[in-house]
């Protein structure tokens, strides 16, 4: 079964998707051990790990895709949900894109209105009107059908022209045949629920990490609101961070390292040296 059956057959049943956010091989490797069977390869967190910066339409499709060779090699079981962003360009950009991903066994990919190039500020995502949002989807979904990935379609533009644009739009994926939608930014629960409505039955998909002005639902809220996927794209990248920051405060201090290290034995354990030397062994000249 391909990983965009895969998907489908998971998001066909009843449960909440955890869709935690990785963005190199260490990442996908743990939340693979951890239990997952899905990850969201986050933009926001390719940029943090890749530039050190913020997500604000810096990473190229190529990074993004180098990022993703290095997800599903760590990881070749976990359902990859790949960051598309606006596809890189027009809608022939974005059929490039899709099949790029498809080709390398995603099992979805996001594609989102937002214009391109950025404007030169970090305020607001200015969206491209609609019929050209249209086109962009409508390419995704042609593009799809050659290797079966999903398409994710988000709308960016709740923020800049209003809910009802936004709705309209998730209306209009839906007409263009998107497998699951997404509304960024939600002001409120009743947003929600216009939007997931306006879903007609698919799957919807929210970011529910905290801190950004939008409406954050539990996950147990959000369950109750009709999502079907949540993302947590601060999750891992938020305590990975704390973590770099305190193993380099206890160098500072003296110390060898922070008392949060893991011990060296499971350090090693959970980088594969057992797995490795258990695999060599057959190579072994004489051994």
């Amino acid at each position: 079964m391909t990983a965009p059956d895969r998907l489908r057959a998971l998001l066909a049943k009843p449960d909440f998707v955890t869709m935690p956010a990785v963005w190199d091989g260490l990442t996908a490797k743990l939340t693979a051990a951890a239990g997952f069977q899905t990850a969201f390869l986050s933009g926001s967190c390719v940029a943090a790990s890749r530039l050190g910066g913020p997500d604000l339409d810096l990473i190229s499709f190529a990074e993004m895709f180098d990022s993703f060779q290095m997800v599903h090699g760590a990881a070749p079981d976990l359902l990859v949900l790949a960051d598309g962003d606006h596809g890189y360009g027009n809608a022939m950009n974005v059929q490039r894109t899709v099949r790029a991903y498809g080709r390398a066994g995603a099992a979805a990919v996001l594609i989102e209105d937002k214009i391109t190039p950025r404007a030169l500020t970090a305020a607001g995502k200015p969206c491209l009107p609609r019929e050209e949002a249209r086109m962009k989807i409508r390419a995704a979904v042609e593009a799809a059908k050659e290797s079966g990935i999903l398409v994710l379609a988000r709308t960016d533009c709740r923020p800049t022209q209003g809910i009802d644009e936004a709705v309209a739009r998730i209306e209009m994926y839906v007409e263009e045949g998107a497998d699951i939608l997404f509304l960024d930014s939600p002001h409120d629960d009743e947003e929600i629920r216009r939007a997931v409505k306006a879903a007609a039955g698919k799957p919807s998909f929210a970011v529910l990490s905290p801190g950004a002005p939008r409406a954050t639902p539990d996950r147990g809220k959000a369950i109750e609101l009709g999502f079907k996927i949540g993302t947590y794209p601060t999750g891992m990248l938020s305590p990975a961070t704390a973590g770099i920051k305190a193993g380099l405060a206890a160098l500072a201090a003296g110390e060898a390292e922070s008392p949060m290290a893991l011990p060296p034995a499971e350090l090693r354990a959970t980088l594969g040296y057992a797995d490795y030397d258990a695999a060599a062994k057959k190579f072994i000249i004489g051994g």
